[in-house]
């Protein structure tokens, strides 16, 4: 396989991943970082990150609404839920050092 389809592929993936986390509104954040050690914040931070290698600024809340599909607020009002003591204590044990 050549880069360019390889790159194509990724990018296709990376857009249907994105797609589907959209679609998902049910699973929240810290479901995410318990079982797969990252959330929707996470891949809008490498999405900033990656751009400013190449030179591309892209501010943090424009980062996070190409991933939410939506401004991040709007987001976290309407979909996101209060975590639970159990998923807390589970983000505390498998992320301690995170924040």
């Amino acid at each position: 396989m050549d880069d360019k389809t390889r790159t194509e592929l990724e990018a296709a993936a990376f857009r249907r991943l994105v797609s589907h986390l959209q679609e998902r509104t049910d699973v929240q954040n810290i479901d995410l970082m318990n079982l797969a050690g990252f959330c929707r914040n996470c891949l809008s931070r490498w999405y900033r990150e990656e751009a400013g290698k190449q030179g591309i600024e892209i501010a943090d809340p424009k980062a996070r609404e190409i991933v939410y599909g939506m401004p991040y607020e709007d987001w976290k009002a309407r979909h996101q839920k209060e975590a639970s003591g159990d998923q807390k204590k589970a983000f505390d044990k498998a992320h301690p050092n995170h924040g």
